[in-house]
């Protein structure tokens, strides 16, 4: 038989649960790669073909695994990307001298222009994106988001990925 005694009400929300920070991180995520997505298609590419097509670009040949944890994909979803990209002949695959099992994924030389094209639009978009948003405030947010980024792979037992460091805040 249920409980029917009185319960003691719960303690009042103080943030309703729709804008709580979090959500509002997911939200202008969401935003944010729609925004690159359509600017993008112009290029043919989404954000994480432009993404991955840059990161092999500017960091030299890489393993399809580096780049899967790069993106943030599996290494199945990043083959097919990949593969998709090779297709278009931006990137090609070449064995690795190191190690005949593995392959490394290099840019193609129309891959290392298309990436210039990709740079030209990213540069105006966040220019529009950071609109009336100081370099401090920037900082500040990135700081924040990383930090956040460390306590929520730690509360998910999992090494946080690191990216090369940039100062393009």
């Amino acid at each position: 038989m249920p409980d029917l005694s009185p319960k003691t009400p719960a303690a009042p929300r103080v943030t309703p649960s729709w804008h709580r920070f979090e959500i509002a991180i997911i939200a202008t995520a969401r935003e944010l790669r729609s925004a690159f997505d359509e600017r993008l298609a112009v290029l043919g590419l989404n954000l994480s073909q432009a993404s991955l097509l840059a990161y092999v670009t500017d960091f030299g040949s890489s393993t399809q695994t580096e780049l899967a944890e790069m993106v943030g994909l599996g290494r199945a979803a990043t083959g097919t990307m990949i593969d998709q990209l090779e297709r278009r002949g931006l990137l090609e695959r070449r064995p690795d001298p190191d190690d005949r099992r593995v392959w490394l994924v290099a840019a193609t030389p129309e891959g290392e222009r298309l990436v210039e094209d990709f740079y030209d639009l990213d540069r105006g978009l966040r220019a529009e994106f950071r609109r009336g948003i100081s370099r401090e405030d920037r900082h500040q947010l990135a700081d924040l988001l990383d930090r956040l980024g460390t306590n929520i792979a730690e509360s998910r037992g999992r090494p946080r990925p690191t990216l090369p460091e940039s100062d393009n805040r």
